[in-house]
Order: structure tokens, then sequence, then C-alpha cells
């Protein structure tokens, strides 16, 4: 077959179409960002002092803002003119006037503060956290929302060191080592650059416990033992995975907070201080690996980034793929088969509600070039996809044995900057030369640009999984040949399974909803049978668990289940089981959905509520 090139030769990555700014002019040298907190307006005033050098001669600086107060601006010390351009979905060009010659070093200084339409940080009343003593706030920057909290270059493409301080009653944690307390005044450094999404501050009723020699877990009092339970067996075994694969953790420490329910990622990988979702908390350790990812992305986006929003796949695709390499060298490689298994079950489901925005939103590599919000193509796609593309690349070129020295090579090569797809396909060639006709055969144009499925499957090691298909076969037969459910199954089916064999059992089982002849709302008896004979996953506290049983009852238009529902999403606030959680509600009760969504609309960060509002039609 005719091989479509997937890569061009080239040295810089291709610009940010994410961005209103005039970055390729510069070089960010460091930069430093003083705030104080305002509770009671629920604001920040910040200062900033960044250290650049032209690359080219310039007429003006451009930044990213949006929703800012901008109250003074100097280059070098002297006061220069500012202006705003038209805001837009991207928010507000922010131009600094300033005639500068190429190849020279300059200082910015800018006095600003946030505004109550910031959508990088939530603020929380003390009766909305876990204590219910003290108010707290925390950052969200990704993917472009650091603009919104301080003006700076905002794209993943321009990384800076940092110098951090904060001004508050309560303790803070920021994205960088710690360094002083001075009173009320918390100073932090960041001595590796980093893109501003990876900025990141928290401040509220928040404690410590070790977790390892060199990790902390942070969290609310009331919740830090179960925090400090949860992930001290796992956290320094995955830092030594992870630094055989690639090379030894840069980072100094590393930290989790893990912060109230309204936070609306799984993880947020900011360095030093990586935030979690409370639904992590489930008494098992059965959902750590959620940890592992978060420090996989100590090398895989955060020392070696994308250029833009429209490579993220080799943030994500990257980070899950040594996610589950770190789980396959702790585990065995059977359980890292078994979370690549629940990972391509989780991709067809998200590719599925896409709908017709699946043609745009399903491809590996983005295109955003019309200036869209990036928020809008999240999804699991770069995740799953781009780790599978990752695994295929392995068995092509030999196995992990042939592949693995090509972590460090790719990794070293790119460390500190930011890269395209061209150039990981440029260095994936060149470093595997000997390979090229085995590499070729890859279908590179289907597995990058075209939506949809990864063009193949791989084959998976499916022995964690064969017993869980079983029992789930069993249910299917036993359902449609309307025998006696109560007397063919027992609690005892499923006492041996983990957590994440229940995920895969539960996700089977509403999988023959896709079947031509088979839907579960025409043996509502079954599911009946199926709650009394496994009411324990009615009652788990596995946040991962209990989601795929309302997907299954729910699915299945149980209506029992329904406001069990709708009340459950009223305690997470984590976008992976908001966002798909309204809609399922939504796509057997609308009304209701929309109810649930109003009633507790004002505990969500305004990331997940825009995204929910979006998938509602609201």
């Amino acid at each position: 077959m005719d091989v479509i090139a997937p890569h061009r030769p080239q040295s810089l990555p291709e610009r940010d179409p994410s961005t209103l700014l005039n970055y390729f002019q510069f070089k960010v040298h460091h930069t430093k960002l003083d705030f104080t907190v305002d509770w009671e307006k629920k604001i920040l005033h910040g200062k900033a002092n960044i250290a650049l050098e032209t690359l080219e001669d310039v007429e003006s600086v451009i930044l990213d803002s949006s929703y800012l107060d901008v109250k003074s601006a100097a280059v070098d010390g002297k006061n220069a003119a500012f202006s705003f351009g038209e805001r837009g979905i991207l928010g507000s060009e922010f131009k600094i006037e300033a005639k500068i010659p190429k190849n020279t070093k300059f200082n910015v200084d800018l006095v600003w503060n946030t505004t109550d339409q910031c959508t990088a940080l939530q603020f929380l009343e003390k009766d909305a956290t876990d204590g219910k003593k003290e108010p707290y706030f925390f950052s969200q920057c990704q993917a472009i929302h650091a603009r919104s909290l301080f003006p700076f270059f905002d794209t993943p493409a321009v990384k800076s060191s940092y110098s951090f301080s904060v001004e508050l009653k309560l303790p803070a944690l920021m994205s960088g080592r710690p360094a002083s307390v001075d009173g009320n005044i918390y100073k932090f450094e960041q001595p590796i650059p980093i893109p501003s999404y990876l900025v990141a501050i928290a401040s509220g009723d928040i404690t410590k416990l070790p977790i390892g020699p060199r990790s902390h877990v942070y969290s609310e009092p009331s919740r830090v033992q179960a925090c400090q339970h949860e992930f001290e067996h796992d956290m320094e075994n995955f830092l030594q995975a992870a630094e055989k694969l690639v090379f030894p953790y840069e980072w100094d420490q590393y930290d989790a907070l893990v912060l109230p329910l309204s936070f609306p990622y799984g993880g947020m990988e900011n360095p030093n201080a990586t935030f979690v979702t409370p639904t992590l908390i489930s008494g098992d350790r059965e959902n750590v690996d959620v940890v592992a990812h978060e420090l996989a992305h100590s090398w895989s986006g955060n020392l070696v980034t994308n250029c833009s929003w429209e490579h993220f796949w080799l943030n994500e695709g990257w980070t899950v793929y040594l996610e589950r390499r770190i789980q396959g060298a702790i585990h065995g490689e059977a359980t890292r088969h078994f979370s690549a298994i629940i990972g391509w079950s989780d991709l067809e489901n998200s590719i599925k509600a896409m709908g017709d925005s699946a043609e745009r939103y399903s491809t590996l590599v983005q295109d955003l070039k019309d200036r869209s919000d990036p928020d809008d193509a999240f999804s699991t796609v770069p995740y799953e996809k781009g780790s599978n593309l990752l695994f295929l690349i392995e068995r092509t070129v030999g196995g992990k044995e042939v592949f693995d020295p090509f972590i460090p090579h790719y990794f070293n090569k790119f460390k500190y900057s930011s890269l395209d797809t061209y150039q990981f396909m440029d260095t994936l060639y060149a470093f595997f030369k000997d390979h090229k006709e085995k590499l070729d055969l890859i279908d590179w144009e289907l597995w990058l640009y075209k939506p949809g499925m990864p063009p193949v499957k791989p084959d998976f090691d499916t022995t964690l999984v064969d017993q869980v298909y079983n029992l789930a076969d069993r249910w299917i037969y036993a359902t449609r040949n309307n025998d006696d459910l109560t007397k063919l199954f027992k609690p005892s089916d499923i006492e041996g399974f983990t957590a994440n064999q229940s995920v895969v059992f539960l996700e089977t089982m509403s999988s023959f909803n896709k079947l031509d002849n088979f839907k579960w709302k025409d043996f509502r008896g079954a599911l009946h049978v199926l709650d009394q004979v496994y009411h324990a996953y009615a009652t788990s506290s596995n946040a991962e668990v209990l989601f795929r049983w309302f997907a299954l009852q729910v699915g299945g238009e149980n209506r029992r289940f329904y406001d069990q529902l709708g009340e459950w999403l009223g305690t997470v606030g984590r976008m992976k089981f908001a966002r798909p959680g309204y809609r399922l509600l939504a796509s057997v009760d609308y009304d209701l959905a929309v109810s649930y969504f109003k009633k507790f609309e004002s505990r969500y960060h305004p990331i997940c509520r825009a995204m929910v509002k979006k998938d509602l039609n609201l």
C-alpha cells in the first residue's frame, strides 16, 4: 500500500492557535508572581516581574488575558501604555507598547486584580468544604485559564522558571518547592521551567502527612489520615518504577493535595503539588493508578510538553502509557493489559457520546486553528488513542526490550521544551532507522488524523478479565432464557473481584445494550435481581464502581436509580463522572437531569459547570 508521510523535518514546533500573543518573538528567562488573597471579594491581587529577551525587533509585548483588571504596566521600570483587544473565546489581547530591538534583555512589571469572572479560581465558603471550618480556594489553569489568573504568554509552547509568593490567612500550596513562611506570606521556588497552565495555587484548612520518604499528602484534617492510608503503600514504589523506566525524578518532592469535591478532574499534575479528586479516597487503594498517572506527568507533560492543545496526545498518550508501564512493573504485565482493556472501553464510550462532534474531536491530532475553545476538545481520545498508538509502536519495533531505550532518549532530547507530533515522528524514525519498514506498516494517516476508534485493536492479555467476561456471559444467557436468576447467581460471584474487575463486569453488562436484539429496559426484572444479589455495588464507596452501577441500572431505565444518580451527582465535581452522569440521566429523563443540575450547579467548578451546560443544551 502507499504510505502517507506522517512527518516532515522541522526544527521548531507548530505555532499555538489557542493564544492571542506574539510569544515566538521572545524568550522568557524567569517570572516572579506575588499574590495577595482577598477572601471577602474572592479575588487575588497580583504583581508580576517577567524577565524577557527579544528574539527579533518588536513593537509591543502582547500577552494573554481574560477578565483581568490591570492597574499598571512598566518596561524596565518605566510606565508603559497598555490596551486590551476585543474579548473573544480565547480571552482578550493585552498589548504593552514597547519598541525593543532584537537580542535585548528587559523586564516587564505588572499589577492587576482577578475578577469575579475568573475561570481559573474557585472560592468555596466553609460550608462547602469537608471540614466546614474555613473557606477554601484553588486554581485550575489547564487548558487556557491561566490568562484569567495573570497576564502572560498562556501557551504550553512557552516555559519559565518561577518564584512565587502568596499572602493570606490560611496555609497555602503552589506549584513549586516550599521556600519559606514568614507570617502570612508563603514563598515557593520552581527552578525547572514550566508552562503557564501548570501554575497552581490552593489554600484552606489543610495539613499534611507523609506518604513516602520524598512525598506528602495534603488535605483538610478531617480526611488526611484516610488520604495517607490510600497512598502510602504505593507512592515510593511508583516513583522508583518510573525512574527505572525513564530517568531520575527531577522535581525534588512529589506531594499530592486532595481537594474538595468540586475539583473537576481526576488529577492535575501541578509540579510539586499534584491536585487530586477526593473520589480517589475509596478506602480500598483501588484508585491509586490516578496518582501513578499524575506522577508520570512529571516526565510527560511537565518536562516534555505538547506545544499546543492540538498535540495534547503527546502529554496524555505518553502519560497513560507510562502509568500502565509503572503498573506492569509493580503488579505484573497482566495488570497493565487489564488497565488498557478498561481504557479501550472508556474510549469506545467517549467517542459514542460525542455523537456528530466525533468527526472533529475523535482525531488524535486536533485542529484548533479556528481558535475554538480547547476545552471543547477535551476527551478520552488523546489519553487512550494516544497510549494505544505507543503500545502499537512498542509491539511493531519488537517489544519492550527494543522500545524501552527510546523512552529516556525521547525525554532527554525534549526535556524543558515543547514539541509537536511531527517532531515526535522525526525522532521516532531517526531512533528506529533500522526498523523503518516496520514503522511504515503503521497507517499513520488513520491513527493521527482520522476520526473514530483506532484502526487496530491490540491483542490484549485477557487473563484478568476472562472470569469477568464469563460471569457477564452467564447473566445475559440466563436473562434471555428467562431462567430463575435468583438460583443461578449469588453474592460470592463477585467477592474476589478487585474494583477494576467490577468496573469491567459492569461495563460489559452495560455493553449488551449495544446488541441489536437485546436491551436491558426489556428485562428490568433482571436488573432488580442484579441489585438484590450484588447489592454491594449500590452501596460502594468506590466512585468508579458506583458510576458504572448507575450506568447499567439507569441505562436499563430502572427508575429506582434515577434519583439516586441525581443525588450522587451532587457529591462529585469530577467531570469524568459529572458530564456522562448528567448525559445519562438526561437520556432517560431530561427534565429530571436539568432539575438536579440546577440544584447542584453552584457546587461545581466553573469549567465543569460550563461543560455540563453544553451537554444539556442549556
